[in-house]
């Protein structure tokens, strides 16, 4: 008789630390404690024996390989560890799971992330030296990009926070769906203001009181403006003391051990596109290829087989990347687009957001049987991106696709421009303070359409793009300077 290789997930487990500097934990024990609690979540501790390898997305930690001392503390032998490196798509760890269950390749895997950034910040405020348990192994395997996330030209500018990058992708949104400033702003505080009431009611979320769109709109003492149109409560909160972990087999495996069918819940597909263009050489700033291409995978096999998606966890780090994702999944109602409750309350820990949310998906999907979730994810600068969809009930196997190469021989990037002065198109903007005060960062393209970014101090100018719409507006330029 053929063994059932369909890959099924059959424990899963959130940790949320909060309180006093004694109470929380480094991110090491964050994560076992979440392995515990995935392995007692599925209902069998045997589980461990048919665990064959631990995957971790690289966190804000030093630990070269936090999984074989996690292997270790849970007697879970002969086992191969991995890092994956920021820049790596976190739905790749599930994706390349399930195909080598699928594949028989292996029989069961254990996906991990920890944060504890948060008992950084209490400690750095309390004068306490924040000590992590040393680990010098190094993983099986480290993955990492292929290539850089940004242009050493957007780094200058706009440094390596990502939320310059996000705002001036989100003027460009608003720019080409004819929005005033006023009006869009208020929109994306309406829309956080919502997922701020879905994450007071996430028993593992970081917020424990709904904002107002008024505490989002106005900027504040406790909502500083961070790039223009965002303030802090827009922006992933990554300060946090949060762990997940999930353990995905066979399903045969599961039906050896006796996994309750409750437990049980299934990848049906998931796409990714890799495909990588700075943000500054993207044709499209906000439409690219890779993202649409993604989307209609799932959305060509929800149509082949039937399914009716209608729960979602879209990824939140900014408000632009909920935007586009609904619009590459042509979602008309915007009233319910994340599970969590978003990365501004419930959590945005480095690098492992992903499986947060799916974690958070699949008890949704364990309380509600009629429900069948997209979760999607982003790697850089909506640089890269991933949709996943699941449900209580299996395909007949589960289906993926890179879009990376179709994307890459359809999507080319466009040059930089070489043109010292002259004229050029806006066609994304943003306003932040660095040490010399405000100044207006500005993607353009110029008459050959070759791209540049450009920057102003003027504060003239400034005020002006706060209130009225810059995108589209051809300038003069001198240098990198606007004149």
């Amino acid at each position: 008789m053929q063994k059932n290789k369909t890959p099924v997930v059959i424990g899963v487990s959130s940790i949320t630390q909060k309180g006093k500097y004694e109470d929380l934990d480094e991110a090491l024990i964050l994560m076992d404690i979440a392995t515990k609690s995935a392995i007692e979540d599925c209902g069998n501790p045997d589980i461990k024996k048919y665990i064959n390898e631990i995957s971790i997305p690289k966190g804000y930690w030093k630990y070269r390989d936090p999984g074989k001392w996690i292997a270790k503390n849970n007697n879970i032998k002969d086992i191969k560890t991995s890092i994956t490196k920021i820049g790596v798509l976190q739905q790749n760890l599930i994706n390349k799971a399930a195909l080598k269950i699928q594949k028989g390749n292996i029989g069961a895997s254990l996906l991990i992330g920890g944060e504890s950034r948060y008992k950084r910040v209490i400690a750095n405020k309390l004068g306490k030296k924040y000590i992590e348990t040393e680990l010098k192994i190094n993983p099986d395997q480290y993955i990492k990009a292929e290539s850089e996330l940004r242009l050493d030209e957007e780094e200058e500018v706009l440094g390596q926070m990502a939320v310059g990058y996000y705002s001036i992708l989100e003027s460009a949104y608003r720019a080409s769906k004819k929005n005033s400033i006023e009006d869009h702003n208020r929109n994306i505080a309406n829309l956080y203001e919502k997922f701020s009431k879905i994450a007071v009611n996430n028993k593992n979320s970081w917020v424990s009181t709904p904002k107002t769109n008024k505490d989002i709109f106005e900027a504040s003492n406790t909502n500083p403006k961070q790039s223009f149109p965002y303030n802090k409560l827009h922006c992933t909160s990554w300060n946090v003391n949060q762990s997940s972990a999930l353990i995905i087999c066979s399903e045969d495996i599961a039906d050896k051990l006796n996994i309750a069918h409750s437990k049980r819940v299934y990848p049906l597909a998931s796409s990714e596109s890799n495909n990588m263009i700075p943000t500054l050489l993207r044709r499209k700033l906000i439409d690219p290829l890779g993202i649409k291409l993604a989307a209609k995978y799932i959305l060509d096999i929800c149509k082949t087989h039937g399914i009716q998606h209608n729960t979602y966890d879209l990824y939140s780090c900014f408000p632009i990347a909920v935007q586009m994702f609904a619009d590459a999944l042509k979602l008309k109602n915007r009233q319910d687009l994340t599970v969590t409750g978003g990365m501004a309350f419930a959590g945005g820990p480095l690098n492992h957001y992903v499986m947060t949310s799916t974690v958070k998906m699949i008890d949704e999907i364990r309380n509600d049987t009629s429900k069948i979730g997209i979760v999607t994810g982003v790697s850089g600068m909506m640089t890269k991106q991933s949709f996943a969809i699941w449900a209580k009930k299996p395909l007949e196997k589960f289906y993926f696709k890179d879009v990376s190469l179709d994307a890459k021989s359809l999507d080319k990037p466009l040059k930089i421009s070489n043109q010292s002065n002259g004229k050029a198109v806006i066609i994304g903007y943003t306003i932040m303070d660095d040490q010399k005060g405000p100044k207006a960062v500005l993607y353009v393209e110029d008459l050959n359409n070759d791209r540049k970014i450009l920057i102003s101090r003027d504060n003239k100018y400034i005020n002006d793009m706060e209130k009225n719409e810059w995108v589209g507006k051809e300038i003069d330029f001198n240098g990198r300077y606007l004149v």
